[in-house]
């Protein structure tokens, strides 16, 4: 796994971060749910995200939306999915950064997504077999997911 810097360059006493790298995960939830919880606090995220993966809420997709159903309960736009995988590697990190706040000094109960971005990982390259002893070959996508958050009075 290689090393690599937070694409934001967000420095000072009240900020804490988390990185995760090449989680065997969609990149496009994982964009879809970035841009979702972005200047959201950790606290209402995480609650949503919760309820993603007890198929209760939906993520809007406003991206990645061809052929995406409409869901129930969404404001102001129509398209949604319940990506679980990618919420539940969501809720692990957003559980990661608040632990590094508290480490630091920071309440936990007032921190504020200042950034956070996934982008597309390694691709493992893998095969699947067929029939009469043919295989073809596919990509296992992974991801990157950074979250850059600050305490708010």
């Amino acid at each position: 796994m290689a090393r690599t810097e937070y694409s934001a360059k967000i420095e000072g006493e009240n900020v804490a971060r988390a990185k995760a790298n090449e989680l065997p995960v969609s990149p496009k939830h994982s964009i879809e749910i970035a841009r979702f919880i972005r200047n959201k606090t950790t606290v209402e995220a995480k609650a949503y995200l919760n309820d993603v993966v007890a198929l209760k809420k939906a993520i809007p997709f406003k991206r990645f939306n061809r052929n995406v159903a409409h869901k129930r309960g969404l404001q102001k736009w129509p398209a949604g999915r319940y990506p679980v995988k990618a919420a539940e590697a969501y809720i692990r990190l957003l559980d990661s950064v608040e632990k590094n706040a508290e480490y630091i000094g920071l309440d936990a109960g007032k921190l504020r997504i200042d950034h956070v971005a996934a982008n597309a990982g390694r691709g493992l390259k893998a095969f699947f077999p067929r029939a009469m002893g043919r295989a073809t070959p596919k990509r296992r996508e992974t991801v990157n997911i950074e979250i850059v958050v600050s305490e708010v009075a």
